[in-house]
């Protein structure tokens, strides 16, 4: 739907575009939302401020993420795009061997694999999905002010590349503005995670190292350095997405540019060096701060936040995908309910809540805690005994949403966690410093920038 301003007329004097729900942002988030909204007959509009297809990381795909692409009726595109992923990857510097978690072995033995795939493409995939079901895409198109009016619904002032304003108004409005954090921003709830603080550097590799092994050559691989964490994943064209994310004073030690800086990193980790020594530099390198947050709600009475609108978690888990469709499914089933039945729209609201909140609270417990001895240890040599590495495998494979019975095993495995660092209390009370003061602020953002 076009609108631009007659001369002598402002924004607000423009007639105003009557949907039923306005999703800001057409990233996996949105677009899921946006996609079973039009499904279900209302009247969506997504307003995207890029174009697709357009960059982004994050291209590792959790198993329990395919049945919800199945629901959205992508699954046959993504698996055309994809490199299929049976399983993960750790390495760390204080033990001679790697450790392989194979999806086949968790608690649900249907969730034995994933993709890796080009967020460009996937992203791109999903919006034209929600686009092909009926919700008006907009795309080149910033939202540039949000008005709440009651009962009434919402109202949001858009703006073209062009320079050309737009006016909507609808019922509901879903914040899928990603790091943006629109709505977290102004309505002042975002707040940085006080438990968790770094910083990423990013870049794709062409030839870096692959195994042979049609079982492992789409296996996701985490490195453990002194600094923090590497990822290193395989793409079906042959590029390798690299990555590191590191404490914030580490990135404020930078004194050369940023991609000498990157390459210097990558130096300390030798088992990721080695897997690069052919490999090369096939972008520019990219960073960012303020690497984990979240808002303190979700929702309020005609709006929903999800994906990285409304939280962010350190990516070691490669959840990021999983939460947004996991939210866009959540905002539409309860938008849906809203619009339908408007006396059960508070009761709809309270369950996404409780939704949104599960994911990073599950996988935050084991984040918080995975540069610790203790933990590395358990991850190095998991045990099954009362089925634990089962347990982890499930939540490795993103299965916390639904009804496989993993909570008691991953109960005893956090118990078999404070025990052993009680056993070794000194390294324990050793790594609780080194993160205290790891996770200190250190103006993370302009640590991260340019270069």
């Amino acid at each position: 739907m076009g609108g631009s301003e007659d001369a002598g007329t402002g924004p607000r004097d423009l007639p105003a575009a009557e949907v039923d729900v306005i999703v800001i942002g057409g990233g996996p988030a949105g677009a899921t939302a946006a996609a079973l909204l039009a499904e279900a007959g209302h009247r969506v509009a997504v307003l995207e401020k890029s174009r697709h297809p357009r960059f982004h990381i994050g291209e590792s795909l959790l198993p329990a993420s395919l049945p919800l692409l199945e629901r959205l009726g992508v699954a046959a595109q993504i698996e055309a795009i994809g490199l299929v992923k049976h399983g993960a990857e750790f390495f760390s510097p204080m033990h001679a061997r790697s450790q392989r978690f194979d999806f086949a072995e968790s608690w649900n033995k249907t969730l034995c694999y994933a993709y890796e795939v080009r967020r460009s493409s996937f992203d791109a995939i999903l919006l034209e999905r929600a686009a092909g079901l009926g919700a008006q895409v907009v795309e080149g198109c910033r939202a540039r002010e949000v008005e709440f009016l009651g009962k009434e619904g919402v109202e949001v002032l858009s703006q073209r590349e062009d320079g050309g304003c737009q006016r909507w108004r609808a019922r509901y409005l879903v914040d899928a503005s990603g790091r943006d954090t629109l709505l977290g921003t102004r309505l002042a709830t975002k707040r940085r995670n006080r438990r968790h603080n770094s910083s990423a550097m990013y870049a794709h590799f062409r030839d870096a190292w692959r195994s042979e092994d049609p079982q492992r050559a789409g296996d996701i691989a985490v490195f453990w350095f002194e600094h923090g964490w590497f990822w290193s994943i395989p793409l079906a064209d042959g590029m390798t997405s690299i990555g590191a994310v590191v404490c914030p004073y580490y990135m404020k030690s930078r004194a050369v540019p940023l991609r000498e800086f990157f390459l210097q990193t990558i130096s300390l980790s030798a088992q990721l060096a080695k897997r690069l020594e052919s490999a090369t530099l096939a972008s520019d390198v990219e960073a960012t701060g303020n690497y984990a947050y979240s808002c303190r709600r979700a929702h309020g009475d005609n709006f929903l936040l999800v994906g990285d609108a409304y939280a962010f978690v350190d990516p070691i888990f490669s959840s990021g995908v999983m939460f947004a469709l996991q939210g866009g499914i959540a905002a539409a089933e309860a938008i849906e309910v809203a619009l339908r039945t408007p006396a059960r729209r508070r009761q709809a609201f309270r369950r996404f809540e409780q939704r949104m909140r599960h994911g990073p609270r599950v996988f935050s417990w084991f984040i918080y805690r995975m540069t610790r001895p203790a933990m590395r240890e358990l991850f190095m040599g998991p045990s099954n005994f009362l089925r634990m590495k089962e347990a982890l495998l499930s939540l490795l494979t993103g299965d916390i949403f639904g009804t496989t019975p993993i909570w008691a095993s991953l109960r005893a495995f956090k118990l078999v966690y404070y025990a052993t660092s009680l056993a070794h209390p000194r390294a324990s009370l050793a790594a609780l410093r080194t993160r205290a003061r790891s996770i200190r602020p250190v103006q993370p953002e302009r640590a991260a920038a340019g270069g």
